[in-house]
């Protein structure tokens, strides 16, 4: 890969992994259904009225925005808020073996032994990552990890489902995802309004960091390495993406940095690696 396009792909991991952070700081002033809602309407304005769709492709842009907007995005954002950053960007990443494990079911796809010993590695990671001080109590785990299965169905449905393109498929499933959202908010949150109006520097850059940087910029970047160079050589570095989210959490955050984190952390990593590294894919991120 030219370095030229390797800088790019590093800028698009660098963008994703401060987007943990920024949804960190996010939380802290919007509650994260309002934040979710409003970072859905930014790139379903943005991107909806310059990409438009087929009428027949609209059920399952509907369908998606279940499971990869309400049940990934709104999930990941209440999850991180009661998670460190490091230990939530890597419970998230177990979305891929998930997909793994969901395509043997439905698809019938093979599983070789060298993704079988990724799937292990990647649990016993989770596994060592649970007996450390830096797992996030259970409620907020199980969200996480919720979030992460949400990410994998959806990466089946993208598979089996009409050609969409990727600017117009996250504007669509953003655009039919604000009103479940919204309704969620609605729901369970309370001060909305106030929190609006009291909302400074880091609630409103996380509604435009999440909308602009990491779904419409990094994505655009991203998908046109794609279309560039072969997915096996592109694909690797989104293992990149919780290394960095890590010491992000560690630098910005002040997260800690235990046996726990470090072994659970690397295995995880490890196990994503036996399994991205062989079989390829093109896995978008928070």
């Amino acid at each position: 890969m030219p370095l030229r396009d390797l800088a790019l792909g590093l800028a698009v991991i660098a963008i994703w992994a401060l987007n943990i952070i920024v949804i960190k700081l996010g939380v802290a002033e919007l509650p994260p259904l309002l934040l979710t809602t409003l970072r859905f309407a930014l790139v379903a304005a943005l991107l909806v009225p310059f990409h438009p769709v087929a009428r027949h492709q609209l059920p399952f842009l509907a369908l998606l925005s279940v499971t990869f907007g309400t049940l990934h995005f709104a999930l990941l954002f209440i999850g991180l808020g009661q998670a460190e950053a490091g230990t939530g960007a890597l419970l998230v990443q177990m979305g891929t073996p998930f997909a793994t494990l969901l395509a043997v079911v439905f698809l019938r796809e093979r599983l070789e032994p060298r993704r079988l010993a990724g799937l292990a590695l990647s649990f016993a990671g989770v596994a060592v990552l649970a007996g450390g001080p830096t797992l996030p109590a259970p409620l907020p785990t199980a969200l996480l990890l919720a979030s992460a299965l949400g990410w994998a169905i959806s990466q089946l449905l993208i598979k089996q489902g009409p050609n969409v393109s990727p600017m117009a498929l996250a504007g669509w499933v953003a655009l039919f995802a604000t009103p479940q959202v919204a309704l969620g908010s609605w729901w369970f949150e309370q001060g909305q309004w106030q929190a609006i109006a009291a909302a400074g520097w880091a609630g409103w850059g996380a509604v435009f960091y999440t909308a602009v940087m990491s779904s419409i910029v990094a994505y655009g970047l991203w998908y046109g390495l794609l279309r560039c160079h072969p997915v096996n050589r592109v694909v690797p570095l989104t293992l990149l993406m919780p290394v960095g989210a890590v010491l992000l959490g560690v630098v910005l955050m002040g997260d800690g940095l235990g046996v726990h984190k470090l072994v659970g952390g690397g295995l995880v990593i490890a196990g994503l690696a036996l399994i991205v590294l062989r079989v390829g894919g093109k896995r978008p991120a928070a």
